[in-house]
């Protein structure tokens, strides 16, 4: 006797040679031929393989008869070899035998699968049960027709009571669907689980295998053997279950995608709580199953059980919320952001320019899933243009004008570029600002070569406070920031952000800057005394959750990995507690006249007829900030525009007058002298 072994999984049948020729000649049979053939005798037809009646029988009966014949010599039962067989099964039946041993199904159990899903495989085979069950049952078999077809197997002794609650029924292998009597009810197998014993994936609802359509992240050399330690460490412990936290679920997904690889399986992301009949799908097709979680802080989940799986679990996962599976914690694995040479390798694989990439890499703190990103964007507008290869303006106004997931609804991209010729502040603010620019670009490398003390708890990000009065330019000190660095910037909805609903602010702000650490996005929050105030004593319930939420915002900005620049009327405002927290604090003062003369100069270009002595002399008079000579610049355009002309001093002197009224003071009386 020759044998041979097929794989399926991580479990092997042995396959004999010798079966292919079977007592009653013809194909070789299948699990489901055995037990359609013990229905013959149920048909009316013969109950061992002896000559069949004289009179033409139903085209039901004669399938019936066909099956029997293939499973058993003349005179014997149709269970005389169902022994052997399924100690030597043919290929057909080798996923079946293997799942079932996994999930622990009895004899009964067994055969009513093999049954049930023969059923979705030939038409024949419901045709003949609608035929014998007729009028009450369908073409899918009852559990009254199980019984007895079972009924002559000692094995099989109470067999509707034992698929009824057995291990098929439990796992979801086979659901018992109806609700008349129990011998009424009927079994099937659900379909992904019967296309996958025939070898195929099928579509399972809230379920994409290997996550679906999204696009191939490239991952940095240290996060892959740190995956393959990984997942050595999930086989060794089957059970287990990791945690991925990253500010990008699209990234964390392409790693337990490779994870899954390293097991020589295949990931399924799961995005339903439908889990009956999971697990033997799971087993059956090589599946690891990946659950995605979105949670807020402080939240707690429990991973739902999947009854017949017994592998590693996965979950893509942010920041924050702990995640508990079968009463115990989970491992976590924070997916960090790869170094400047690491960066660079991504870089140059994606744009394949090495000095690009180089610069890229320094400059910028982007993690894998970001570097990709950027790059098929910054292809695409090349293409666009009819150009060969990115450069460096491309990636940047990549980042700039691709919107960054999740922050859409939280935050507004601030996508005007800023100059150093449109920032008009005094050369003590403009050396403080190019002293922040080259903290924030050196960031990521600062610690290294420092003490101890300085690498203990160090985060590369940087968070900076501008105070100063209104108009005096501390927004778009934000957008040169930016512009400068080259990174996008999103001011914050604190509308959006900001909820009624107890939790949900931190939810929001944890959703914002986790998205924002990924995408490498500064985040300025305007008036933001309004979310980092000073702390209050405690009278009532409101009070403590105002003070646990400020808690929360002063823990979560000192380990923001990203660009955060707030901006306040009044430092004063301010929990003492958070301006240790914060890297730099940058006053704007009221300009002076110098700087008012720059600004003046700055908004009124060449379009204008005023002297040099008129253009001092609103510098001089005219006490205003930088937002309010943009204002009188404007309402003084819209007067020359309507008259066909240029500027004219009479127009800015209306203009003056109306933001004077509307700021409540009266208008200098020095601009009386000034040519009309």
């Amino acid at each position: 006797m020759t044998g041979r072994h097929r794989q399926r999984g991580d479990s092997t049948l042995p396959v004999d040679e010798d079966l292919r020729e079977l007592p009653g000649g013809g194909p070789p049979a299948r699990l489901s031929d055995y037990v359609l053939a013990g229905l013959a005798g149920l048909a009316g037809g013969p109950t061992t393989n002896a000559e069949p009646p004289r009179d033409a029988p139903s085209s039901e009966v004669r399938y019936l008869a066909d099956r029997l014949a293939r499973v058993a010599r003349e005179g014997d039962p149709w269970y005389a070899h169902l022994d052997a067989y399924l100690a030597h099964p043919t290929d057909g039946d080798v996923p079946l035998l293997v799942l079932a041993r996994e999930m622990g199904l009895s004899l009964a159990e067994l055969l009513a699968t093999a049954l049930a899903a023969a059923v979705d495989e030939d038409l024949m085979a419901g045709r003949t049960l609608a035929y014998l069950q007729s009028p009450i049952g369908g073409s899918r078999p009852t559990l009254g027709l199980l019984a007895a077809l079972l009924a002559p197997l000692p094995a099989c002794a109470h067999a509707a009571d034992v698929i009824a609650t057995g291990a098929a029924q439990r796992t979801g292998m086979i659901a018992i669907q109806g609700e008349g009597p129990l011998p009424e009810r009927i079994c099937c197998v659900p379909s992904p689980i019967a296309l996958g014993l025939r070898g195929f994936d099928a579509d399972w609802p809230g379920i994409s295998i290997g996550g679906g359509a999204a696009p191939e992240i490239p991952l940095a050399a240290s996060t892959v053997e740190a995956a393959a330690r990984h997942a050595h460490a999930l086989a060794t412990v089957p059970t287990s279950t990791l945690v991925l936290r990253s500010g990008s679920l699209a990234e964390a997904r392409a790693v337990a995608r490779l994870i899954a690889d390293r097991l020589q399986r295949r990931a399924a992301l799961i995005a339903t709580d439908r889990l009956a009949g999971l697990g033997p799908w799971l087993f059956l097709r090589g599946l690891v199953p990946v659950f995605s979680l979105e949670l807020a802080p402080g939240e707690h989940h429990r991973l739902p059980d999947i009854p017949g799986y017994r592998g590693p679990v996965l979950v893509v996962c942010g920041p924050d919320g702990t995640i508990e599976r079968r009463g115990e914690a989970t491992s976590s694995w924070r997916l960090p952001t790869p170094g400047p040479a690491e960066r660079a390798v991504l870089w140059d694989r994606a744009l394949g320019d090495r000095a690009l990439a180089e610069v890229l890499a320094a400059e910028h703190r982007h993690s894998s899933g970001r570097i990709a990103e950027l790059a098929r964007s910054a292809r695409q507008m090349v293409l666009l243009d009819g150009r060969e290869r990115p450069q460096r303006a491309d990636v940047t106004l990549a980042a700039r004008i691709t919107e960054a997931p999740g922050l859409g609804a939280l935050a507004q991209p601030m996508t005007d570029a800023v100059t150093d010729d449109v920032l008009v502040v005094p050369d003590a603010l403009r050396a403080d600002l190019q002293a922040l620019a080259a903290r924030c670009r050196g960031r990521d490398t600062l610690a290294d070569g420092l003490g101890p003390a300085a690498r203990a708890r160090y985060h590369p990000g940087v968070r900076t406070l501008f105070v100063g009065p209104s108009g005096t330019g501390k927004t778009l000190a934000a957008s040169w920031l930016a512009t400068t660095l080259g990174v996008p910037l999103y001011r914050v909805d604190l509308a959006a952000v900001t909820s009624k609903y107890i939790g949900e602010t931190e939810k929001h702000l944890a959703q914002l800057i986790a998205c924002a650490e990924h995408a490498e996005i500064a985040l300025l929050f305007d008036e933001a005394d309004s979310l980092f105030g000073k702390r209050t004593d405690v009278k009532d319930s409101n009070d403590r959750f105002a003070n646990a939420q400020t808690n929360y915002l002063l823990q979560r900005i000192e380990t923001f990995d990203g660009i955060a620049i707030l901006t306040s009327n009044s430092r004063a405002r301010f929990d003492s507690a958070f301006s240790r927290r914060l890297d730099a604090i940058l006053d704007f003062p009221t300009p002076g006249p110098e700087e008012r003369r720059a600004l003046w100069m700055a908004h009124l270009g060449a379009h204008h007829t005023l002297s040099v002595s008129e253009v001092n002399q609103l510098a001089a008079t005219i006490d205003l900030a930088g937002g309010h000579i943009r204002n009188i610049v404007f309402a003084a355009a819209v007067a020359a525009r309507s008259a066909g002309r240029a500027i004219e001093p009479s127009d800015l002197i209306r203009g003056v007058a109306a933001e004077y009224r509307k700021l409540g003071r009266q208008a200098p009386a020095g601009l009386a002298g000034t040519r009309s």
